[in-house]
């Protein structure tokens, strides 16, 4: 039996294929759909060149999913294709593990749109154009905010009335496939370090940190939306909430202006006004590159003393995600900032680097909760 788990983004759509060996999800193939390209094109690890898909509309996603299919038919084989499992980014208080997709659920994570208005309708997109394509395939959901619903209350609240956290007012955390998986990770390979007090640095375009005590995660820096914690490619971070209501009063900007502004004008590429790209900032001699760079760093050392305070402790640092697997000059400008509690190099704190799979984590969790035969 194969399975298909698909990470659904705004531009482009990673994937992993996989076979059942022994009730385990093994990888196959990893391959990027990118959908920025006219025509999209399919990118297969350790293949060169891209893949022409033979759709020329990117915005036709069950015609280029169709497309994808074909081509990883084609090369790959999926003969035994069972299962498509998604990353779904807000699961709100109703999913707090993977489910399979049913018409009710579709609806339920439907109804989050609002909390997750850019990151929940590429999933839903994808899961009906699979829906129409293999109308007999099971499709399962895996959710980002899964693994902190079991963060404390005084974690996920806010200072604000009780009636609106009974509303969903309330602090979520996203990336949580990739903290799972770090997680798992640690446990199977660091098993002394991850039984202790680890924080864990999602360093990508977008960013985040993540508490764990014994595995479990305690807390994290974003919220209830992807913008909070610390500066992003293109999202700023936290932000005083004055901000916004002078953006919208004085400042005269519509809603759709801020969100547009929040989303994708701010963080590096506002701060620098040059790129959102950390590796063009750094080779860049522009003082506003190098600001940038500078209140990046400056902020996730921050988070992680934060953090620390949280766990009582901290017995571990380990990177991950794009930049943090592999932009060593970042990660040892957050070190330097951290010298103080032993997290430079020679310090009494380990630093581990240890690249994410999002995709294997959505691939075991559809085959943990597969249908049974009979």
């Amino acid at each position: 039996m194969e399975i298909l788990a698909l990470n659904a983004g705004s531009s482009s759509i990673k994937l992993g294929l996989f076979e059942e060996r022994d009730g385990r999800a093994v990888r196959r193939a990893k391959a990027v759909l990118d959908l920025k390209g006219r025509p999209p094109a399919l990118r297969l690890e350790n293949v060169s060149d891209a893949i022409e898909i033979g759709v020329a509309d990117a915005d036709d996603l069950q015609a280029v999913l169709g497309g994808c299919l074909c081509v990883l038919d084609d090369r790959l084989g999926l003969g035994g294709l069972a299962l498509a499992g998604h990353r779904v980014v807000h699961g709100g208080e109703a999913f707090t593990g993977p489910v399979r997709i049913t018409e009710a659920v579709f609806g339920q994570i439907a109804a989050l749109v609002p909390l997750a208005p850019l990151h929940q309708p590429p999933a839903l997109r994808l899961i009906e154009a699979m829906g129409a394509l293999r109308p007999g395939i099971v499709q399962t959901a895996s959710f980002d905010t899964a693994f902190h619903a079991g963060q404390e209350d005084r974690v996920r609240r806010f200072a604000l009335p009780r009636p609106l956290h009974d509303r969903g007012i309330k602090r979520y955390g996203f990336h949580g496939l990739s903290y799972r998986f770090i997680a798992d990770t640690l446990r199977r390979d660091h098993a002394a370090i991850a039984a202790g007090r680890v924080i864990v640095a999602h360093l990508g375009s977008g960013a985040s940190l993540c508490a764990l005590e014994d595995g479990a995660s305690v807390e994290t820096t974003m919220g209830f939306s992807a913008l909070d914690g610390v500066p992003m490619a293109t999202r700023p971070g936290a932000l005083d909430v004055g901000v916004l209501l002078h953006l919208l009063g004085p400042g005269g900007m519509t809603v759709a202006e801020v969100e547009d502004l929040l989303y994708h004008r701010a963080g590096l590429l506002g701060l620098s006004g040059i790129s959102s790209d950390t590796r063009e900032l750094l080779a860049s001699a522009d003082p506003a590159a190098h600001e940038a760079v500078d209140i990046f760093t400056f902020r996730i050392a921050q988070a992680v003393a934060a953090l620390a305070v949280t766990l009582g402790g901290l017995d571990a640092l380990v990177f991950t995600a794009g930049i943090g697997e592999h932009q060593p000059e970042i990660r040892d400008r957050i070190r330097e900032r951290l010298d103080w509690i032993g997290v430079a190099p020679g310090g009494s704190i380990p630093v581990l680097v240890i690249p994410t799979d999002e995709e294997q984590v959505v691939a075991d969790e559809a085959l943990q909760i597969r249908p049974m035969p009979g």
